[in-house]
């Protein structure tokens, strides 16, 4: 069943009063699908649903899963007790996850409650960047000597009894636990017994430094269809691993941040959370936008004479701007996605600069001369014709510049270009767009 037809059942079960069949089928979800119902009730509902979980470690794993002001508002609806018997049974990097979001008090008792190798393990986890290797990583590792034989790894293996989700390797240390290479399953299944480990294991699949970013993780790991990989610190020991489950969590948070910043907006906002709090937050980004508007309009009043004479002129303004902000949000996206996936580096940003150069001069020259017909076909003045045509045609070709520049430049600032790159490239065009078309008609008509 679809999340969507899941979702509405649900409704229907909580409308009729069904709670016993509404429970029931809440609790044979997945921990991710519950947190998905649960992002997608308004909070009174979603506060009846959270009450029906009755397993208290599934409501830990929903917490993982669930957006961070889903979470938030979860964590604010359980009591404390209840949120220290939750957290109990996840996994370390789960935990690391969520014990920044938990309050103080159950902080300290969740930790109160660890043993003192787990709480070492958490400890060594949160001591990195959330957005590093090491945050990413969980210190739940096998590891294995490269004098022994496969045959006494398979013997230790069977009296674990058990071994990690996502185990695709076991890792091979050096008594200073220094990381040597990685011994595949496969190759443990399949060669003889008696082989030594360090005989089969592959030492050129090298490992991950701890401080490397989040991003770049995501990358190795689709470049190298990898289902997990080694994290080391400075000097090559081993501090634990990162699996493939938390690299598509990088990925798809990524997107989700690149879909939020094209509207100007950052996070994972509550699609239910209460007005004034959506309210606020929009309202920053709507003032940057105005404060850009007035500076457009700033321009246009510069020109006011001209539109006095000639009215047809403030006809046709939005067409040059807005054809200027579609081209360069075109380039601009794809600049976006290069620069997150690593593609654009200092050496190919200037063939890429030269090639959507190119692109802006092509569809300028272009839709220079479908407008600048449409224009004398509509109002019968030649001129207006190519004035707009040439000012079309250079605000599409700055727009191409701006697309390029403006996200690179905002990364060398240390600013996300998701985020701001839309807002200062509508200005940009705007500006740029009035002023060539409203300039090119003061020297040429007035």
């Amino acid at each position: 069943m679809s999340n969507q037809a899941t979702l509405e059942h649900l409704t229907e079960l909580l409308r009729g009063g069904a709670m016993l069949q509404a429970r029931e089928m809440l609790n044979s979800l997945h921990p991710a699908e519950i947190a998905d119902l649960l992002e997608s009730l308004p909070i009174p509902q979603r506060r009846i649903v959270w009450e029906m979980t009755d397993d208290l470690h599934k409501e830990g794993e929903v917490l993982v899963h669930a957006s961070d002001e889903v979470r938030a508002n979860l964590i604010e609806m359980t009591n404390d007790s209840e949120l220290v018997l939750a957290t109990g049974g996840l996994d370390i990097d789960d935990l690391a996850d969520l014990i920044r979001d938990l309050p103080d008090t159950v902080t300290g008792k969740t930790l109160a409650a660890m043993d003192r190798q787990n709480r070492e393990r958490l400890e060594r986890v949160l001591s990195h960047g959330e957005k590093t290797a090491g945050g990413l990583m969980n210190t739940d590792v096998i590891t294995v000597r490269d004098n022994v034989t496969l045959d006494v790894v398979l013997r230790y293996l069977r009296m674990r009894r058990d071994i990690p989700e996502q185990t695709d390797n076991l890792i091979v240390t050096d008594y200073s636990n220094r990381c040597l290479g990685v011994l595949p399953l496969r190759k443990l299944l399949t060669k003889d017994p008696h082989t030594r480990v360090g005989e089969v294991m592959e030492a050129d699949v090298k490992p991950l430094p701890a401080a490397m970013p989040a991003s770049e993780v995501a990358m190795l790991f689709e470049h190298r269809d990898l289902v997990s990989a080694a994290v080391v610190d400075d000097a090559g020991k081993l501090l634990g691993r990162i699996t493939v489950d938390d690299v598509l969590d990088v990925i798809l948070d990524e997107a989700h941040q690149e879909r939020k910043g094209l509207t100007g907006m950052s996070g994972d906002e509550d699609l239910f959370a209460p007005v004034t709090a959506s309210a606020r937050r929009r309202a920053v980004w709507l003032g940057v936008n105005l404060a850009t508007a007035f500076l457009a309009a700033w321009f246009i009043s510069l020109f006011q004479d001209t539109l006095e004479k000639i009215i047809i002129l403030a006809v046709l303004v939005p067409v040059v701007a807005s054809m200027g902000g579609i081209a360069g949000s075109q380039t601009l996206t794809i600049v976006i996605r290069g620069l997150a996936t690593g593609h654009i580096v200092g050496g190919n940003s200037p063939l890429l600069f030269a090639k959507e150069l190119l692109v802006g001069l092509l569809n300028g020259l272009f839709w220079a001369a479908v407008v600048a017909l449409l224009t004398v076909f509509w109002f019968g003045d030649l001129k207006i014709g190519g004035i707009i045509g040439v000012a079309m045609a250079a605000n599409l070709l700055c727009a191409a510049l701006a697309g390029v520049s403006i996200p690179i430049a905002l990364k060398k600032l240390g600013i996300d270009p998701a985020l701001a790159g839309g807002v200062v490239l509508t200005t940009v065009t705007d500006v740029i767009g009035i002023i060539a078309f409203l300039g090119l008609a003061t020297l040429l008509l007035v």
